[in-house]
């Protein structure tokens, strides 16, 4: 299905927030009056949204060498939105979600889980800031266990009662970073784009958009599992990933994403609330995602990625290995 964009604002806005707070306006944007808040703890107070239809994705595939050979990636549509009250305060963001698929195993699922969050909006001159903690995590989706080698993998951790990352709950959990501050988790998303001169035209869409900002996202390691024999999984796991994904989630790498948006529109507060749960049932059940299809990782000049099939069948092997000599 593919998402009709809004090109007009819903009706209903009142604004009045960031002029009640002029600390918090650019140039010099300040939110440390705001407390950040859980993510999902104030549904109730949304009453309007800006969606995410054009998330477009950046990282260095080969990071360190002289060409790291930048990429990018649409993912799909609505895979994230901005939700606030009628005068412009943020309440909620809803962030990535997607599967890798790895040829031979199944999908992985990773999921950009938002913690927490503080931040207004301002419809009337197309604007915002916002403040967000995130945890990236990784599991294998149920549609892993569909191929022989994912159910041997799945059977074999199974029979084990250890925390494998089966299901969210047991997600691999990746630490992330402001880029401009290392060690800093509260990551701004701003007006304005990355890499505003050097976009590709693929991956600009001010001619269909409402308005965009954007965030970056340093990469930092994953936690490390209590158990040794978990803890060693996930490391062949995450070697695994980022081979089938040209090393997106690789420590140290910056990930950044231009957000270009729809026009605002009103919230369902139900279905905000299950939004998370309807992508994860999509992608653990058809392998795609509910709203449209992600594009294919290219270069600047158009080119596609080629994700070197020997390379992740390697890992694959040693994934297999590993859980044969251990289990």
């Amino acid at each position: 299905m593919k998402l009709k964009p809004n090109k007009m604002p819903a009706k209903g806005w009142k604004g009045g927030f960031v002029a009640q707070h002029p600390e918090m306006k650019y140039p010099k944007v300040n939110l440390d009056a705001l407390c950040l808040t859980d993510n999902m703890d104030n549904i109730q107070k949304i009453t309007r949204q800006q969606r995410v239809l054009w998330p477009e994705f950046t990282w260095e595939t080969e990071q360190g060498k002289k060409d790291p050979k930048r990429c990018f990636q649409m993912f799909a549509p609505d895979i994230s939105r901005i939700g606030y009250d009628d005068i412009g305060q943020s309440w909620s963001i809803i962030c990535p979600q997607q599967g890798t698929f790895i040829e031979g195993l199944g999908t992985i699922n990773v999921e950009v889980t938002v913690t927490s969050q503080k931040g207004w909006v301002d419809e009337s001159n197309k604007t915002l800031a916002a403040d967000m903690t995130i945890k990236p995590k990784i599991w294998f989706s149920p549609s892993a266990k569909q191929s022989p080698l994912g159910a041997l993998i799945w059977n074999l951790i199974d029979l084990t009662g250890l925390p494998f990352p089966t299901e969210k709950s047991k997600a691999i959990e990746i630490n992330a970073f402001q880029t401009a501050q290392e060690k800093q988790s509260i990551l701004a998303i701003r007006d304005g784009l990355f890499l505003e001169k050097d976009i590709p035209g693929f991956a600009n869409h001010s001619k269909v958009s409402w308005n965009h900002a954007n965030v970056e996202v340093a990469i930092g390691p994953i936690d490390v599992n209590p158990d040794p024999t978990v803890a060693g999984f996930n490391d062949l796991v995450m070697k695994l990933f980022n081979l089938g994904s040209a090393n997106m989630l690789q420590e140290g790498n910056i990930l950044a994403w231009n957000v270009w948006v729809d026009a605002p529109s009103l919230v369902d507060q139900t279905e905000w609330s299950t939004h998370a749960e309807r992508w994860r049932k999509s992608i653990d059940v058809d392998h795609c995602s509910p709203d449209g299809p992600e594009t294919k990782p290219r270069f600047s000049d158009g080119s596609y990625l080629d994700i070197k099939k020997e390379l992740t069948d390697e890992a694959i092997a040693e994934l297999l290995a590993y859980v044969k000599s251990h289990l």
